[in-house]
């Protein structure tokens, strides 16, 4: 491997879930499995010890679903980013999952190859939106423009919003502006601040939904 390899816990209830997820994800080359959960529970004490790059988790699990589990792991883990991996596409867990503070959500109907790149966009930190489910947050967050007002954003946050729409990370974004990885740091929390949001993927659906950024950028990137 001429990359450090992507260190993964996987958490479902099904064992058989975990061994096809885990088999393809290993193929890849540059995903490792070092730990796998069949409950949330165990996914917390798997992330604790472990300290992995991307935890993949189901939605329904016993003892700590993987919303549970996501909102730990930004209080506890904030290093390790997640990957919702489920059958579940209803507007309630799309939106609770986000809310949460998920980097990514994945329909278990996607393919092998989607859900690798999933991973490797979570570990490079960026978002990883199936596109049912980018719809649904589409609408969902339309239906808020009304509800919450948001302030005018300046060229300077235009120009990183849509660049954050893209995929590019903190560190992408300063290199392609020529300011520094702190300057975007900044210009990141202001943009969440004017949206009303608290994480990349509400800014960028919240931004399409006013219309300033396209949804072909995110579907592209």
């Amino acid at each position: 491997m001429t990359q450090k390899d992507i260190r993964v816990i996987l958490a479902d209830d099904h064992a058989v879930v975990r061994e096809g997820i885990r088999q393809f994800l290993e193929r890849a080359g540059d995903i490792e499995v070092v730990a796998e959960a069949d409950d949330g529970a165990q996914a917390q004490a798997l992330i604790l010890e472990h300290q992995p790059d991307v935890a993949v988790l189901d939605i329904q699990m016993p003892k700590a679903t993987g919303i549970d589990v996501t909102r730990w792991v930004r209080a506890n883990a904030r290093q390790t980013g997640v990957l919702i991996l489920t059958a579940y596409n209803d507007d309630p867990y799309v939106i609770a999952v986000l809310q949460a503070g998920a980097n990514g959500y994945v329909l278990k109907t996607a393919s092998p190859k989607e859900i690798i790149q999933a991973v490797r966009d979570v570990y490079a930190g960026k978002s990883a939106i199936h596109q049912a489910i980018a719809q649904k947050l589409v609408a969902y967050v339309t239906r808020q423009k009304e509800e919450t007002p948001v302030e005018a954003l300046s060229d300077r946050e235009l120009e990183v919003l849509g660049l954050l729409a893209r995929g590019n990370t903190n560190k992408a974004i300063a290199v392609q502006l020529g300011i520094s990885d702190r300057t975007v740091q900044g210009h990141i929390a202001h943009i969440f601040g004017k949206l009303n949001v608290s994480n990349r993927t509400e800014a960028v659906m919240r931004a399409i939904s006013l219309g300033w950024v396209a949804q072909n950028d995110i579907e592209n990137s």
